[in-house]
């Protein structure tokens, strides 16, 4: 449902100012920063009936937000004032130090979730300033872009604060499924970068796939196989978890060495469909450089080895 004009006059306020719940008992929630991600992340809000609050440095931005029920702070202290959950998504931390900074006073007693782009250690570095003005801090990563906000297959990563994210919990879930990573709150930046990583690998070898069968197949109906086939992988990536943590490699979906001649012939017939041969050359080196450190009769998921350090690698750099 779109939160009413009305309805949002209809707030408990604390004698400070900063809104406490509606009357429906759902949480009052501010959004600073109105990109795309931004806007998505306000409009799920006023969706579900939270009290939501904007503010963006650009006032041409929100416009949608506003007629939908949103409330547009003058400032950035009126932003941080108007809610006990403060959501701020910009385009990297040292925007947010730049946002917040001058403002930090009105931090005090809120719970600010950073869903914008960093690294563990920043993240690390921003609970700390958060925590020192008396505030709780949770790092997030929205892990499904943004057209699927809103929605329960939307994958939001959060860490940081526990009893942070046990409270507000409810108002997180109206962005998609909240998941708690644990108390660093490096964790969601880390896991979302590696799985922007395992993302490119996955839809580079769909390119080069599409790019192989595109003579005589289309893209979607392709797709539609590859979709149907993805179940296999996955569960592939279950079983070989439990090999790495093992450090065994049983070869029960082939050797190194037979995936070798498998990459061997993709590559050749690659090579006489004329497409470009980046991507499985990639795998070819990964799967040489595992045979040469002896895995050759492991399990595929050996590569593992040759991946998590760069000493195989020092003789070939020098």
């Amino acid at each position: 449902m779109n939160v009413t004009k009305e309805g949002n006059k209809a707030i408990n306020e604390a004698e400070n100012g900063s809104v406490l719940t509606t009357i429906e008992g759902l949480s009052a929630v501010t959004v600073i920063g109105l990109g795309m991600l931004g806007n998505a992340l306000a409009n799920a809000f006023l969706k579900e009936g939270h009290r939501t609050t904007v503010w963006n440095r650009s006032l041409s931005k929100g416009q949608d937000l506003i007629a939908n029920g949103a409330l547009r702070a003058a400032d950035v202290a009126e932003a941080l004032s108007a809610s006990p959950v403060v959501v701020i998504c910009v385009s990297e931390y040292d925007s947010v130090r730049e946002t917040l900074t001058p403002y930090s006073d009105f931090l005090s007693g809120r719970t600010l979730v950073n869903l914008s782009s960093g690294t563990p250690e920043q993240a690390r570095e921003m609970s700390k300033w958060v925590s020192s003005l008396g505030a709780e801090y949770l790092d997030g990563a929205a892990m499904s872009g943004t057209r699927l906000v809103g929605r329960p297959e939307a994958l939001f990563l959060y860490s940081g604060s526990p009893s942070a994210f046990t409270a507000h919990q409810s108002l997180l879930k109206s962005l998609g499924e909240a998941t708690h990573l644990g108390e660093d709150p490096g964790l969601a930046s880390l896991y979302d970068t590696a799985l922007y990583g395992m993302n490119w690998g996955v839809l580079s070898g769909f390119f080069h796939a599409v790019s192989l069968v595109g003579k005589e197949v289309d893209a979607s109906t392709f797709a539609a196989v590859a979709t149907a086939y993805l179940p296999f992988v996955t569960s592939l990536m279950t079983d070989y978890s439990h090999q790495i943590e093992d450090g065994h490699y049983p070869n029960g979906e082939g050797t190194l060495d037979i995936h070798a001649g498998a990459i061997d012939h993709l590559i050749h017939t690659s090579q006489a469909n004329g497409i470009r041969i980046d991507v499985p050359s990639l795998f070819k080196t990964l799967i040489d450089r595992g045979i040469a450190a002896g895995h050759g009769s492991n399990g595929i998921a050996s590569v593992y080895e040759v991946i998590k350090t760069q000493t195989v690698y020092e003789e070939e750099q020098v």
